[in-house]
């Protein structure tokens, strides 16, 4: 499948939502770490904000008829073979990132946790752009893209000297976000697959969909070996979680057919880094913020510059357009 040819415009704007939208991963991972923790139970908190999520996409469904229409736009498409089952299955990656958030972000903050989410996210970025999985087609690892990432990777490092100093409880807690992170990448792209098909809010419900699903299981689990919690918090910002969790479900359906899963990956990664050190400044978790993660997000910015520059044109292929463009000015 060849790459798709996006213009610059677009993906511009595409890099700048895509950033925006990192920015609500990380509010999304303070809160539902807040809740997980007031409740004792993350993956009850997973529940409750992925099933809030749920609720306002079965809302805005029911009051769109032309947006349910195209549910018959996907089924369609599975029977056609335009899309595979496991393509509709990226709920279950975004229902384990939400778990994570719940379980881990209140003992490592939200920097760390956006630190380990992203080392996986890398690595799981390169791979699913190169094999073609995103509705941009194949992307190949050219030299400005390896480097970008290099460079993100060692700003993951750099932030981690920092960040993970609790002994090897922390690094365990780590694992979950560095796990969820691996699959981000992936559920990016299957989402992209099906907004292809249905558009964006129909992707973002099907996402929904599977992943309560998934949540409704574990959380009967949990509920039977921990009990149910003594009570819900009363305020109201615990509980917006799902809604940020749609608008970045949402958005990055479409920002993936511009930009590719990398791009995409690589820019929302600098929003939830910049987003995360400017949380524990307003709203600190606990788990402290140093000079050390600071450093770690601006080579993360660094990383997305080069990422992101297109590659030189050879001057045998710039002198042939600039001798067309004269000839087309003269015959004007």
């Amino acid at each position: 499948m060849q790459t798709a040819v996006v213009p610059t415009r677009r993906r511009v704007i595409g890099m700048v939502l895509a950033f925006i939208a990192g920015g609500l991963v990380a509010v999304q991972s303070r809160i539902n770490g807040e809740l997980g923790t007031r409740l004792g139970d993350g993956i009850v908190a997973a529940l409750i904000s992925f099933g809030s999520g749920l609720i306002i996409l079965m809302i805005v469904l029911a009051c769109s008829r032309t947006t349910r229409s195209r549910i018959a736009h996907v089924r369609s498409g599975v029977r056609d073979r335009r899309l595979v089952w496991w393509q509709l299955m990226g709920g279950l990656s975004g229902a384990f990132l939400v778990v994570s958030q719940g379980i881990t972000v209140t003992a490592i903050g939200v920097a760390m946790f956006t630190v380990a989410a992203v080392g996986g996210q890398l690595v799981s970025s390169l791979v699913v752009d190169r094999a073609g999985l995103g509705p941009a087609g194949r992307s190949p690892v050219t030299a400005n893209r390896a480097i970008g990432a290099a460079v993100a990777l060692v700003a993951v490092l750099v932030a981690s000297a920092g960040g993970l100093s609790g002994g090897p409880g922390v690094y365990a807690l780590a694992l979950l976000p560095a796990i969820a992170g691996f699959g981000t990448a992936w559920q990016q792209a299957v989402n992209g697959r099906v907004g292809m098909l249905g558009g964006p809010i129909i992707a973002a419900s099907i996402n929904f969909v599977v992943g309560t699903a998934a949540l409704v299981v574990a959380a009967a689990v949990s509920l039977l070996i921990r009990g149910v919690p003594h009570r819900l918090p009363s305020e109201p910002w615990l509980y917006i979680g799902g809604s940020l969790g749609v608008l970045f479900i949402g958005s990055a359906a479409v920002i993936v057919r511009w930009v590719g899963v990398l791009l995409l990956g690589m820019t929302s990664i600098a929003g939830q880094l910049t987003t995360a050190v400017l949380i524990e400044v307003v709203a600190p978790t606990g788990a402290g913020l140093g000079l050390i993660k600071v450093l770690g997000c601006a080579l993360t910015l660094v990383g997305v510059v080069i990422a992101v520059r297109p590659r030189r044109r050879s001057r045998t292929v710039a002198s042939v357009d600039e001798r067309l463009g004269a000839e087309d000015d003269r015959q004007r």
